[in-house]
């Protein structure tokens, strides 16, 4: 059984060779991930305006697509 994390490293190696549609089709979650750990590591540095509220919604906006990507996945494997 797949986990809401399968294929995350193929999606990266995808991103790494230039291949951004891929990645996508991989792991839908990946370009909201790197937003959220982007922010937050740009965040950490230097406080921004907001950047609480940002944080919240980016969160809920990268869980929200991981979740729903693996729901249609497991609905298409059965």
């Amino acid at each position: 059984m797949d986990c809401p994390g399968c294929g995350i490293q193929r999606s990266i190696s995808h991103l790494v060779h230039g291949e951004f549609v891929e990645a996508f089709f991989m792991y839908p979650g990946i370009f909201p991930l790197i937003f959220l750990f982007s922010f937050l590591t740009f965040d950490w540095f230097k406080k921004i305006k907001y950047g609480e509220q940002i944080k919240l919604w980016a969160t809920i906006f990268t869980m929200g697509t991981i979740i729903t990507s693996y729901i249609i996945k497991v609905a298409l494997i059965n």
